[in-house]
């Protein structure tokens, strides 16, 4: 394993987020991942426009999403951590032109996602979430990598690319296969070892490097500005 990334806000709600530092430590140090303490930090921002922003549920109230965005830049900058943005491409924000946003902020990598459904996630009678209003064609989210080509770092991910290019292990240390549409989880790797399990998991590696899956990850060997 050279890589492992702490997602979605769970990691941040234990102890105000010093037990995700005590994960990131502990990688480094036990694990010998390359490298000292946090690489990258990648921050959500699906839109630039404050109204798009309550529209697809990221409002922050009277707290500017925006500005919040510029100010983890800053501390990136501060503790020489490679700042990263992903954003979801949905019917909301899909004409939206960010090239001048994103210019500014600088971003190691800027990674667009396809809003895609998963079946008990987002879509389905038993999902805490409704996600069937933001889906848009493939032919929607080409066009709006077409608009951002030019940004070098630009890193479009389809559908396709996501639904078997990933391993994911959740909070039961178990493998989620989404290559159906839903995540269908794996036996622990705590009671079956990593083998065992890994073969659950609907891996493609052919499309991890497609998606450009392989990059350099490590703070190090990045010109940090």
């Amino acid at each position: 394993m050279e890589k492992i990334n702490f997602s979605g806000g769970e990691p941040f709600l234990h102890e105000r987020g010093e037990f995700v530092g005590k994960l990131v430590q502990f990688c480094k140090e036990e694990l010998k991942l390359p490298r000292e303490y946090l690489d990258i930090l990648a921050v959500s921002c699906d839109s630039f426009n404050e109204e798009v922003n309550v529209l697809i549920g990221r409002g922050q109230g009277k707290k500017s999403h925006v500005e919040n965005l510029e100010k983890l830049k800053m501390w990136c900058q501060k503790y020489n951590v490679a700042f990263k943005i992903n954003s979801v491409i949905n019917r909301f924000n899909v004409e939206e032109d960010m090239n001048e946003k994103i210019k500014a902020l600088n971003p190691v990598r800027w990674k667009i996602f396809q809003c895609l459904l998963i079946e008990g996630e987002n879509t389905g009678e038993e999902s805490l979430r409704e996600a069937e209003r933001f889906i848009i064609s493939d032919e929607d989210f080409e066009r709006f990598v077409h608009r951002h080509k030019d940004l070098p770092c630009l890193v479009p991910e389809s559908n396709q690319k996501m639904r078997d290019s990933y391993l994911i292990l959740d909070e039961y240390m178990r493998f989620l296969n989404c290559v159906n549409g839903r995540k269908e989880p794996s036996r622990s790797i705590l009671d079956v070892g990593v083998k065992s399990a890994i073969q659950c998991s609907g891996f493609d590696e052919n499309m991890f490097f497609k998606r450009g899956g392989k990059y350099v990850w490590s703070k190090a060997d990045m010109a940090l500005q």
